[in-house]
């Protein structure tokens, strides 16, 4: 941080009032690029530059240029206004959530015909519905293992929506043919609800017994390929679904946070306790800036945004702000103060202090890593790298392309900010697709006004430096770029900068290490895109190809032609009736290099 900034920073500092409220720190283009909330704004903002700072807040203190500040009425105002901020710009040095997808439950729902699944990201609205939810699943294995036995025991309805007609799970004795019957009886039903409840509960007896007489059944009847494969399923329950007993003396149902934390790094223990059981846990560790209570808190608090069900009750440490919590989700949150609960705050926080002991030494040796990288890298550029983009390329029989485009910040992976692209069906190249990829990214960056990168990196030598360059001038935006040059050997040896001149890595270095791992992960990126549109049909995932065709044209094309040869066969005049002709010659140049 130049005196310049210092100077801005002090006489700034000196007017910010002592009330709650948010702050936003900027870097040098006016990014927000941390937001944090505040009893006291000017102590907290001033605790940042009035004093030694280490690990990830002393990359935030360099970074900062500038700062803003909202003051609210409450703390509990400045926490909300925190979280929305953190949602609308989602800063770079605030927590981030490793897996951003939220753990499985089990879904019975509350219908005519009652149906049992495994959900996910379930939101508020949808967790005030009638609807019996079990879980989190932290496996989620043992949750469609569940799903899948109960469904095996019970005859339950199987399908989305009933059909016309009896379908193969009535014909195999696994549904009650809920589509043709005209009188239920609700008792039957009711009572199946109760004792699929009951096992999801944690009471196994019921399934087990009733497993055991068909095993015993099938053995007597000599059918021992079914007897197998009903002890097969008496196995899955007694291991697959096992679950740890805690002796509370009744039926608690809570979430309980424990927490550890070794300077710059914060571990997070979750217990989920239903029914007096331990359902499953989860733990995380990161970095954090700030006040570690309130890195907690924040933590919690995305935790249960990202989809997870907010409990009726929270158990956390003493030092986290119970009443914030209560008034942010409208739950109840306590701090057992001594018995068997608090037995169990004191064993969540030796477990997280375990896995962060277990931990620290390989992520203290990994930052090391990435900083010595980070300072190779700035030190060959000669100027500061936060923010790298890069692109690759990925083609289907030879031609038609996609591409894929990952973020690193600090070398580490945002993948939030991950791309994909379908590229024009007139590209038969390489570089035609990387300059149509990266006009269309800095467009819509140009547009939509985002964070423009410090650094773009393109796969290859001068060719490839040259002609990004090229597009990104055309743009007018001044972002700088490499390429990444590979030898005879086909591994990265030279960096070719945005002059053209050659620089030498040392394939034994931490820079080396971490552009081949951004090389790795873009190319992954990349090829895992037509993996995946593969795997939805292939039929479906070529017209998924075409520029031009949604999902509603899609299904029309689907549902009139069905296969490639008779919509090769189709007439451009044919095609119009259901796409424009322009999308529709597309798609016949498209299946021309289709194999059928």
């Amino acid at each position: 941080m130049n005196e310049d900034i210092k100077k801005h920073i002090k006489e700034k500092l000196s007017l910010v009032p002592e009330r709650p409220g948010s702050y936003q720190m900027k870097n040098k283009d006016g990014i927000i690029i941390y937001v944090g909330k505040a009893k006291n704004l000017k102590r907290r903002l001033s605790s940042y530059f009035n004093r030694t700072v280490t690990g990830k807040t002393y990359m935030l203190v360099n970074d900062i240029v500038d700062f803003e500040y909202i003051v609210t009425n409450s703390e509990l105002e400045s926490l909300i206004l925190e979280i929305t901020l953190i949602k609308k710009y989602d800063p770079k040095y605030n927590i981030l959530l490793k897996d951003d997808k939220s753990y499985p439950y089990i879904e019975l729902t509350d219908e005519k015909y009652p149906v049992l699944k495994v959900v996910r990201n379930l939101n508020r609205k949808k967790n005030k519905s009638k609807n019996k939810y079990f879980g989190p699943y932290p496996n989620v294995t043992a949750a469609r293992k569940t799903v899948e036995i109960i469904n095996r025991v019970y005859p339950l309805r199987k399908c989305n929506h009933l059909g016309k007609d009896y379908c193969l799970y009535y014909h195999i004795n696994e549904c009650l043919g809920y589509c043709k019957m005209e009188n239920v009886n609700h008792d039957e039903l009711n009572k199946m609800k109760q004792e699929i409840i009951s096992f999801l509960n944690g009471n196994k007896e019921i399934i087990s017994k009733k497993i055991e007489e068909d095993m015993i059944k099938a053995s007597n009847e000599m059918n021992y390929e079914k007897a197998l494969e009903l002890k097969t399923m008496l196995e899955d329950i007694n291991i697959t679904l096992a679950k740890q007993r805690i002796d509370l003396n009744r039926n608690y149902n809570f979430d309980l946070f424990g927490y550890y934390n070794d300077k710059n790094y914060l571990a997070v223990e979750i217990f989920f306790i239903r029914d007096g059981i331990l359902f499953g846990h989860h733990s995380d560790i990161f970095n954090f800036v700030g006040e570690v209570e309130d890195s907690v808190l924040e933590y919690i608090i995305k935790y249960y945004e990202k989809g997870n069900i907010v409990p009726k009750e929270m158990i956390v440490g003493e030092e986290i702000n119970k009443e914030l919590l209560e008034s942010y989700f409208n739950t109840k949150v306590t701090t057992p103060k001594k018995g068997d609960i608090k037995n169990l705050l004191n064993l969540a926080g030796s477990n997280a202090k375990t896995t962060l002991e277990n931990k620290v030494t390989t992520l203290k040796r990994n930052d090391e890593a990435r900083l010595n990288a980070i300072k190779d890298l700035e030190n060959a550029l000669g100027f500061p790298v936060h923010r790298i983009e890069t692109f690759d390329n990925s083609h289907l029989f030879g031609t038609f392309y996609v591409a894929g485009m990952v973020v690193f910040d600090d070398f580490i992976p945002n993948k939030n900010l991950y791309r994909k692209f379908k590229i024009s069906t007139d590209v038969k190249d390489d570089l035609a697709a990387m300059k149509e990829v990266i006009y269309r990214r800095y467009f819509r960056v140009l547009m939509d006004d985002l964070e423009k990168p410090d650094l773009i990196i393109v796969d290859g030598g001068e060719t490839q430096v040259t002609v990004a360059k090229e597009i990104i001038g055309s743009l007018h935006l001044d972002i700088k770029i490499i390429g990444l040059k590979k030898n005879d050997k086909h591994r990265t040896s030279q960096i070719i900068n945005s002059d053209l001149r050659v620089i030498e890595v040392d394939p034994k270095s931490n820079l080396f290490l971490f552009l081949t791992r951004i090389q790795d992960e873009v190319h992954n990126y990349a090829i895992s895109y037509h993996r995946t549109i593969k795997a939805h049909g292939m039929l479906s995932s070529l017209l998924d190809m075409v520029e031009g065709i949604g999902e509603v044209r899609k299904k029309e094309l689907l549902k009139k032609y069905g296969s490639i040869k008779k919509m090769k066969e189709a007439s451009i005049e044919d095609l119009s009736k259901i796409l424009s002709t322009t999308v529709a010659e597309n798609l016949k140049e498209y299946l021309k290099n289709i194999e059928t």
